[in-house]
């Protein structure tokens, strides 16, 4: 097994970084990286103001190169473990970001929220968040994509490549579905959460140096047109715009097509079934664009049609 040690960090996905390593389908490999702040925040005495300057924060760690991916191709990440790379996590409240306060583009006649850092001790698959305070170590990643064909675009904004999704459904032991542009894919990752509620409100988790480990397949020619991921139950489309409504319907049609496609429902069909049975989560409400996952039960779908997207080569 081949492993990518954190070295040279982006802050970009982009199809000008070269590529660091090169996998074949069907390769398994580790990928270490660095926590959101770059590992500069170590204390509760350490602010995020003056620590981490935007747009300098949210590292990723790539791009890896696979041989045989060509635009239009699935890139698949199968995902086999999620290890801490530190004994502990940092939250913050950074002022001017997070989904209750202005920011940016949320632009508010009122004053910013103190910059305050928490340091969550983790151990034995718990994260201390206080001393009364006991939470479960939840890994997910909370950016990954590929390279977009002719952009870059920052580690800290979501898209149709991926990007900085923050969904907890990108976990150890489900599978994530990842549009190809480029020749190689180019895969980055980075910015893992030890654990995360939905909308990740204040716009920072239990952030975490990390290793990953994940198997890589390809679909050839299996072109989609959004991130898509599977678990043991569902089916999931991923959809990220503002407003947050946009991104929901990004998700659903997603879902709704995918369902045609690879299911054989009639797409009218697909459409009513999913005002029934669909889950819808906020993944994020906190970056440059928000994230929404449309879920669909597995016990409802018939067998896939022979060309289904989710099947890798």
């Amino acid at each position: 097994m081949k492993r990518l040690k954190v070295g040279t960090v982006h802050y970009t996905l982009s199809a000008s970084h070269k590529p660091v390593l090169r996998l074949s389908p069907g390769e398994k490999v580790i990928v270490e990286t660095e926590d959101a702040f770059g590992g500069k925040i170590r204390s509760e005495m350490d602010s995020p103001v003056g620590k981490v300057v935007m747009p300098w924060a949210n590292p990723v760690t790539g791009p890896i190169y696979v041989e045989g991916a060509t635009s239009g191709d699935v890139l698949v990440v199968d995902i086999r473990g999620i290890e801490p790379r530190s004994g502990q996590g940092a939250t913050c409240l950074v002022p001017g970001f997070g989904g209750l306060t202005g920011t940016s583009s949320t632009r508010l006649l009122c004053g910013d929220l103190p910059a305050t850092t928490k340091i969550c001790p983790i151990k034995d698959g718990k994260i201390y968040f206080s001393e009364r305070l006991i939470l479960p170590y939840e890994p997910m990643i909370g950016t990954i994509g590929t390279a977009p064909e002719l952009e870059s675009v920052s580690s800290m904004t979501p898209g149709p490549h991926g990007g900085n999704m923050d969904c907890p459904d990108i976990c150890v032991g489900n599978r994530l579905l990842l549009p190809v542009y480029v020749e190689g894919g180019l895969l980055f990752m980075g910015d893992i959460h030890a654990v995360q509620g939905d909308g990740e409100v204040c716009g920072v988790a239990v952030e975490i140096p990390a290793e990953i480990t994940v198997d890589l397949g390809l679909i050839k020619g299996a072109r989609i047109a959004w991130p898509r991921i599977e678990s043991r139950r569902e089916i999931m489309a991923i959809g990220s715009a503002k407003p947050m409504e946009d991104a929901a319907r990004i998700a659903f049609t997603e879902l709704i097509l995918w369902l045609e496609r690879d299911y054989g429902f009639d797409r009218l069909e697909a459409y009513m079934l999913c005002t029934q049975v669909a889950k819808v989560r906020l993944a994020q409400m906190v970056d440059p664009l928000y994230t929404v996952v449309a879920k669909f039960p597995k016990k409802y779908l018939p067998k896939k049609v022979p060309e289904a997207v989710s099947r890798p080569s």
